[in-house]
């Protein structure tokens, strides 16, 4: 017999994704708009129990999950990470089970016919970008890179730490995540870039979890959420963002017939960055990825374009067909 002191419970957290008017959306369950440090307050994932005499996989209990509360289908979903670090969920006073969370990265396309259902569910859709702010470089260099981040990063670095030498020093953690001192920036690496922020105490939840007394800076850096919830939104992206690289995800984020102007904001709205119109439209099509239906659409008032669609058997040609962006 299990005692309470030791037990476990296994939670199915998603990281649900979709594109909304150039908008990369994450669906989250809404805490309000407080920012005051109050946990409860904070924007959380999804999630759902696994029971294992109902659920035959982790899969099939998340998307029984996903669509009891929302009534979302989702298309692509794949295991991101087991998130069970002691304490994880656990308050003052709680002597409750201990909650492991597995995460996952799910794709959709919403349906307008599914607001009430999410409305009902206190579910919604936010930009990720919100949550993350310094991720967005599709209008340049986001100022609040160099105008905050970094120096509050670099006076943390250059302060006195006992260092493991088997490990990188912090300051060459920082060139390496943020691009600095020029290192490229790789919008692949989200997650390092949230841990640094949160070792450094610069963002609200290292506050949350009684790491520093207060961030010591004048705004939040980015929306807070729930206990870790925005670390496992931080490896979502990261796996998105590598996987548009190697596989045809981007798709599944797309209607069964697109412009190549909209799927390019697509691609640009997942991975944070411009993209020049006739290289894409060169890689596009050199790829094979796509073939076009013969019909056009006019719905943006302007000259009529051509209507594509995702060319399926690029499955049977070639083993990783992705979009190879390049560096910045």
């Amino acid at each position: 017999m299990v005692s309470q002191a030791t037990a476990v419970e296994i939670g199915l957290n998603a990281a649900i994704v979709s594109v909304q008017s150039q908008t990369p959306q994450i669906l989250v369950i809404s805490g309000g708009e407080r920012s005051d440090g109050d946990t409860s307050s904070a924007d959380g994932l999804p999630i759902g129990a696994f029971d294992p005499l109902l659920h035959r996989t982790f899969e099939t209990g998340l998307r029984a999950s996903v669509q009891e509360q929302t009534a979302l289908h989702l298309g692509y979903v794949e295991q991101l990470y087991t998130f069970g670090d002691r304490g994880r969920h656990k308050q003052p006073g709680d002597t409750g089970p201990h909650v492991v969370s597995v995460g996952y990265l799910a794709l959709t396309r919403p349906r307008p016919d599914q607001s009430a259902t999410l409305e009902n569910a206190g579910a919604l859709w936010r930009d990720w970008y919100v949550y993350f702010p310094w991720e967005d470089w599709r209008d340049g260099r986001p100022p609040l890179l160099d105008s905050v981040l970094l120096p509050a990063l670099k006076a943390w670095a250059h302060e006195p730490a006992t260092h493991d030498r088997h490990l990188p020093s912090r300051t060459s953690r920082l060139r390496l995540a943020f691009g600095d001192e020029d290192f490229p920036w790789d919008e692949e690496r989200v997650l390092e870039r949230y841990e640094l922020l949160y070792e450094a105490g610069l963002i609200e939840e290292a506050v949350a979890d009684g790491r520093v007394p207060k961030t010591g800076l004048d705004f939040p850096l980015g929306r807070q959420m729930w206990i870790d919830h925005r670390r496992i939104l931080a490896t979502a992206m990261a796996r998105l963002r590598g996987k548009l690289k190697y596989r045809p995800v981007i798709f599944e984020l797309m209607p069964p017939e697109f412009t190549l102007t909209s799927l390019q904001t697509t691609v640009e709205a997942i991975s944070g960055r411009h993209l020049h119109k006739q290289n894409f439209r060169r890689l596009v099509e050199g790829a094979e990825l796509v073939e076009p239906t013969g019909a056009s659409s006019a719905a943006t008032g302007g000259r009529p374009a051509a209507l594509y669609r995702f060319r399926r058997k690029i499955f049977e040609e070639r083993p990783a067909p992705g979009l190879k962006l390049g560096g910045r």
